[in-house]
């Protein structure tokens, strides 16, 4: 845990209600010392390249928070260097809810979750919208090929904060994708056992 991420989470509010369950003490030390920015270091580039979905968090005017899950291709989720991340924000139900709190609020939090591996990345920056025709080369460098999506803008979030979660509780949750890694061997003996079942079927038949 690095200190931008105290200093944004670690509100007098959540220090107090630290104190009154005995942790305080030990997240103390997160506040103390010198400030260091978060930048991206090659691990998270990899694990962030990986993903093909998260978790965003929104702030309306009125302050009620919008969370909702954005998906799309594996990686296009963009480091673009070590402290700006950007992603293609495709055309979708056009209720532009996240769209329209950013315009007020330009506070972002993202959630990026590897359920098979029990590990979650969460970082807050601060996003920037940028029309797809007022900036094709970064368009281009986002855009996915092969994949049959409408971009209308790009997201682009300067990093103030990241954490790697505590990984008690997350369910062991692999996609179809990941999941044909635990298929294989059972498909191998599925198919030797009806190779198998063949020859006993022959051998039977001749028999008789």
């Amino acid at each position: 845990m690095a200190r931008p991420f105290a200093e944004i989470s670690f509100t007098p509010s959540v220090r107090e209600t630290q104190a009154k369950n005995g942790s305080a003490n030990g997240y103390a030390k997160f506040l103390d010392g010198t400030r260091q920015e978060d930048s991206i270091s090659p691990v998270e580039a990899r694990f962030i390249g990986q993903r093909d979905g998260f978790y965003q968090a929104t702030v309306s005017e009125t302050g009620w928070p919008y969370v909702q899950f954005r998906g799309g291709p594996a990686g296009f989720l963009k480091v673009l260097d070590e402290r700006t991340l950007a992603y293609a924000d495709f055309l979708g139900n056009r209720q532009y809810l996240s769209t329209g709190n950013l315009l007020g609020n330009d506070r972002i939090s993202l959630i990026l979750m590897d359920y098979p591996n029990q590990r979650r990345l969460k970082i807050w920056g601060r996003a920037k919208l940028i029309d797809a025709n007022a900036d094709p080369a970064l368009m281009q460098r986002l855009s996915e090929p092969g994949y049959r999506a409408h971009p209308e803008r790009a997201i682009v979030i300067k990093l103030e904060a990241m954490d790697w979660n505590c990984p008690q509780h997350i369910p062991q949750r692999p996609t179809l994708e990941e999941f044909e890694d635990y298929l294989v061997p059972l498909r191998t003996e599925l198919e030797a056992l009806k190779a198998r079942n063949a020859r006993l079927e022959e051998a039977l038949g001749q028999q008789n």
